[in-house]
């Protein structure tokens, strides 16, 4: 496929809880695949590279300490991160910074049901990355269907319809 025709799909149904000052945004996606195929997908570092916002510098699939570079353009942060979590191939708990995200991946009739919880200390920010996660949930989508259109990270997912999916994100959570 030719990147530049990339299309982010309609907003997913997403929702924000709030408990003891933090929010966590709340992001389902099917997908029509097996957990074990998810599982990889969501923990070997070299399918991370091809669609998560960061670079993994081990297999996050077991506890213990990791770094995780964010990628924006030529720009690189490292972030610790500690896996705190890891019930192949449905359970994954790992902090990304200040963050916690968790991952359920779910059987279905069709595959899986992937849920992302990820809790910020800001609720301002859950829409912007519920946006953020909505394209690279895309891109892993579009992966493991056997069409790759490569990660889309950092300023340049404002090419891909970021702006849009965090306005219509905002709305849905009634996050300003």
């Amino acid at each position: 496929m030719d990147r530049t025709a990339f299309q982010p799909s309609p907003p997913l149904t997403a929702s924000c809880e709030t408990t003891d000052g933090t929010s966590t945004l709340v992001l389902p996606r099917p997908l029509p695949h097996p957990a074990g195929t998810v599982w990889a997908l969501l923990t070997a570092p070299a399918r991370l590279a091809e669609w998560a916002p960061f670079l993994a510098d081990r297999d996050l699939g077991s506890p213990g300490p990791a770094v995780l570079t964010l990628v924006d353009g030529d720009n690189r942060e490292q972030h610790a991160a500690t896996v705190r979590r890891a019930e192949p191939p449905h359970r994954l708990e790992y902090t990304w910074g200040d963050d916690l995200l968790r991952w359920e991946v779910d059987p279905t009739a069709d595959g899986s049901l992937v849920t992302l919880r990820h809790t910020v200390a800001d609720p301002h920010l859950v829409p912007s990355v519920a946006a953020g996660w909505h394209l690279c949930l895309d891109v892993a989508a579009r992966l493991l269907d056997g069409d790759p259109v490569g990660p889309i990270r950092g300023s340049e997912a404002r090419e891909f319809g970021w702006p849009e999916l965090r306005h219509a994100y905002a709305r849905r959570l009634g996050v300003d």
